[in-house]
């Protein structure tokens, strides 16, 4: 049974009479990576400070690992964040000087585990270098390293890839895909929806404070796509398999999805043996940047910016 490590239920934050996250409730997973996504404005960074308790919520409530950080401080001894990057650290001191002042501050942190997590960045051979010197991404890496010396259970990072190049930019992103992998929850803000796409397991498009869509990205990244002789003999001989979850049709094609990847080779065994050809098979791959553009575009047309109802979109 899956752990719940972040959870949120009618989350609002008002500042003034500006209401900046309306109503918002979400889950994240242990062992699961949650981007948030949606432009400039549409509350991500306020959402990220009132999950990891650097913001009070006007109403609704946040849970850590079934707790709730405000009653309880000391869950925040689970969690590992970097937020509004890039992260603060002294200039004049070195990474690793840095890194040894997090690990003091935290408590329970072994030399090794410094040297570790340097590595893991990237970082080992500029570890004595002045931070004030490091570039963008570097600090940005460090950062990173910093929320991750504790192997905090729940990982929190806005925008963690912020001004990187792309080496660095796979680099931090395979890092966090690796951590949900040991049983981390991840929950990150992002404007890089290629990349996450890859690796997340689901994102939430957020405009103006609301939750307009959640997209299961796992559930579209084994999807398929074919071409076959006979449509309904083929969605009807696929519907009784087990390792087929999902089957359907759509514009003159076969849609299906597998509970186990291993098993794409028994499709086209199935479909031969049912009497159905098999005259094309293609991953059926989901362009998440134009999902998000179509359901921001969708959303602004049904309530103008600045509306101030705006109507909650469907979950997908």
């Amino acid at each position: 049974m899956s752990v719940t490590a972040i959870e949120t239920e009618n989350l609002s934050k008002v500042y003034g009479s500006r209401p900046i996250v309306r109503d918002l409730s979400f889950r994240v997973d242990a062992g699961e990576v949650y981007a948030l996504v949606g432009p400039n404005g549409a509350g991500k960074t306020t959402v990220i400070r009132l999950v990891s308790g650097l913001a009070f919520p006007s109403s609704g409530t946040v849970k850590l690992l079934g707790i709730n950080p405000f009653e309880r401080p000391q869950i925040r001894r689970h969690l590992g964040a970097v937020v509004e990057a890039p992260a603060a650290f002294y200039p004049y001191l070195t990474g690793r000087a840095n890194l040894n002042l997090h690990a003091k501050l935290a408590g329970g942190v072994g030399r090794g585990r410094i040297n570790e997590v340097l590595e893991m960045m990237e970082l080992g051979n500029a570890s004595e270098r002045k931070v004030g010197v490091y570039s963008l991404g570097m600090r940005q890496r460090l950062g990173v390293a910093a929320a991750m010396l504790t192997k905090p259970d729940v990982l929190i990072l806005d925008e963690p890839a912020s001004g990187m190049d792309p080496l660095s930019l796979h680099l931090v992103h395979r890092v966090l895909r690796e951590a949900a992998e040991q049983g981390t929850a991840v929950l990150l803000s992002t404007h890089h929806l290629d990349e996450v796409a890859a690796y997340c397991s689901r994102v939430a498009i957020l405009e103006e404070g609301l939750l307009i869509d959640e997209v299961n990205l796992l559930d579209r990244r084994d999807r398929y796509r074919a071409r076959v002789s006979d449509l309904g003999k083929a969605q009807v001989a696929l519907q009784t398999q087990a390792f087929i979850s999902q089957v359907t049709s759509l514009a003159g094609e076969l849609v299906f999805s597998l509970n186990d990847p291993e098993a794409l080779g028994q499709v086209s065994r199935v479909l031969v043996e049912a009497g159905v050809m098999v005259l094309e098979l293609a991953p059926d791959s989901f362009d998440l940047r134009a999902y998000y553009r179509e359901r921001l575009s969708t959303q602004r047309a049904r309530t103008p910016r600045g509306a101030k109802n705006p109507t909650f979109g469907e979950q997908a």
